[in-house]
């Protein structure tokens, strides 16, 4: 059983939230703000948050922060403002997604059920290698040079996703439909901030990701 820690303030909101995903079978951990989110994280084994931006004690993006210093689980992050900063902020982070209050409770469920499928290893147990880069799908660890590499979950799905096409343009249209299907909210930029995270992250690897200009990514394993 999947075990989700739900993250929201408003007590009725989050009830609405908790009664939908109690209702796929999923075992829920709440918290109304950040600091009771981030003792529930380190005291349980959570699949995927929920979390809201705008939290007393701690907020959202600093319980983001912390959590992605040591997990990729999938974090949702829900936000009242449609500011495209803060989305791209949310992305700089670590975040997955993100919904824009009022947003559909069943939206809702079908983005965690989409995550949960991915993380789980639903397409899971292959190995991939190239360019000195090591990606274990069922573990999920990313390697450079043997030496692990912390990824969160959407940058570790574009890197598989771009290694298992190796060689071929994969446009950022292609990506967005693969990694957060056709009700995304975001934009090309979304897929931008994650790519330049994913580099940095990769040091010296990173130039295999190959921007083809006005096209898309490919993954080359002679750098650029």
């Amino acid at each position: 059983m999947n075990k989700i820690l739900v993250v929201e303030d408003e007590d009725i909101l989050r009830e609405v939230i908790v009664d939908y995903l109690k209702e796929d079978g999923y075992q829920i951990l709440e918290a109304a703000d950040g600091e009771k989110a981030l003792e529930l994280f380190q005291a349980n084994a959570v699949d995927l948050v929920i979390l809201d931006i705008v939290l007393p004690k701690i907020d959202g993006w600093s319980v983001c922060r912390r959590i992605r210093k040591n997990s990729a689980i999938p974090i949702i992050i829900l936000t009242a403002r449609s500011d495209e900063d803060d989305s791209l902020l949310g992305y700089e982070l670590g975040a997955d997604d993100y919904l824009i209050k009022p947003y559909s409770p069943r939206v809702l469920r079908a983005k965690v059920k989409r995550f949960l499928e991915k993380f789980s290893g639903v397409v899971a147990g292959r190995l991939v290698s190239a360019g000195g880069i090591v990606l274990d799908m069922r573990s999920r660890l990313v390697s450079l040079d043997g030496k692990a590499v912390n990824l969160t979950h959407t940058e570790l799905e574009i890197l598989a996703y771009l290694m298992q096409n190796k060689g071929i343009v994969i446009s950022r249209e292609q990506l967005i439909s693969k990694l957060w299907g056709y009700d995304f909210y975001g934009d090309e930029k979304t897929v931008n901030s994650h790519i330049r995270n994913l580099r940095a992250k990769l040091g010296d690897k990173g130039g295999c990701i190959v921007t083809v200009i006005r096209s898309g990514y490919k993954f080359a394993e002679e750098q650029r």
